[in-house]
C-alpha cells in the first residue's frame, strides 16, 4: 500500500469520526514507515483543521465534531510514546499548560496544537476544556511555566483569555509567562486589546511562537 494510499485512510478515518479504522490506519502507517511526525503533520492534522472548518461552518454539529476528537485522542495514544521514542532523551525546550476556557468544549484545536508543541520538543499540560481562568494561572505557577495557551471556540468565551492575563496581573505575576491565544473566535486585535503575547491562527503558528518565547527567554 503506498504511503499516500495511508494518509488518505488516516485523513478519512478522522473525518468519519472512526476511532478504530485510524487506530487500524495508525498502526499501518507504522509498519510501512511513516515516521510519527509523519502520519500527524501529512494525515492526521489536516482532517482535523477539516472537521473544525465544517464545524465552523454548521455542516457538521457538536456530536460529529467529538466522534472526530476521541478518534484523534486515541491514535495520540499510540503516537505520542513513538515521538518520545523517536525523540530520545532530548532536552525540553519549555513548559507549557494548555486548555480550553471555561464554558467551551472545543478541543480539537488544543489537542492539535498540544501535539505541535510536544513534537518541538515542549513538556505540555493539558488542562482539558471548559477550565477556569484561576486554574491556567494556578497550574503554570504548579509547574513552573513558560507558557500558557489558551484556546476559546466561542465569541460568548473569549472574554476568559482576557480574564487569565487579569489573574496574573493581580498575583503580580504577569510577566513571568508568556500568554498565547487561540480558536475560532479570536483574532490578532482581540490579543491586541487584552494584552496577550501572541495569537496563532493554526497550530504551526502556535508552535513558532512558543519557540520564539522561548528562545527569547
Amino acid at each position: 500500500m503506498s504511503d499516500e494510499s495511508i494518509l488518505e485512510q488516516l485523513y478519512n478515518a478522522i473525518i468519519n469520526g472512526d476511532k478504530g479504522g485510524l487506530e487500524r490506519a495508525v498502526g499501518s502507517a507504522l509498519k510501512e514507515g511513516i515516521t510519527p511526525s509523519e502520519i500527524i503533520e501529512k494525515g492526521m492534522s489536516p482532517a482535523m483543521k477539516e472537521v473544525g472548518d465544517r464545524f465552523a461552518r454548521y455542516e457538521i454539529y457538536l456530536p460529529e465534531m467529538m466522534l472526530a476528537a476521541e478518534a484523534w485522542e486515541g491514535a495520540m495514544q499510540i503516537l505520542e510514546p513513538k515521538l518520545l521514542e523517536s525523540g530520545g532523551e532530548r532536552k525540553k525546550l519549555g513548559r507549557v499548560v494548555i486548555g480550553t476556557v471555561k464554558g467551551d468544549i472545543h478541543s480539537i484545536g488544543k489537542n492539535i496544537v498540544g501535539a505541535m508543541l510536544k513534537m518541538n520538543g515542549f513538556e505540555v499540560f493539558d488542562l482539558g476544556v471548559d477550565v477556569a481562568a484561576s486554574a491556567f494561572v494556578s497550574k503554570a505557577e504548579e509547574v513552573s511555566a513558560d507558557i500558557i495557551a489558551a484556546s476559546a471556540l466561542m465569541s460568548t468565551t473569549i472574554p476568559q483569555q482576557k480574564s487569565i492575563i487579569e489573574h496574573l496581573e493581580a498575583r503580580g505575576a504577569r510577566g513571568k509567562y508568556c500568554v498565547l491565544i487561540g480558536g475560532g473566535s479570536t483574532t490578532q486585535e482581540w490579543a491586541d486589546n487584552i494584552g496577550a503575547d501572541g495569537y496563532g491562527r493554526t497550530a504551526g503558528d502556535a508552535a513558532i511562537l512558543a519557540l520564539k518565547a522561548v528562545s527569547q527567554k
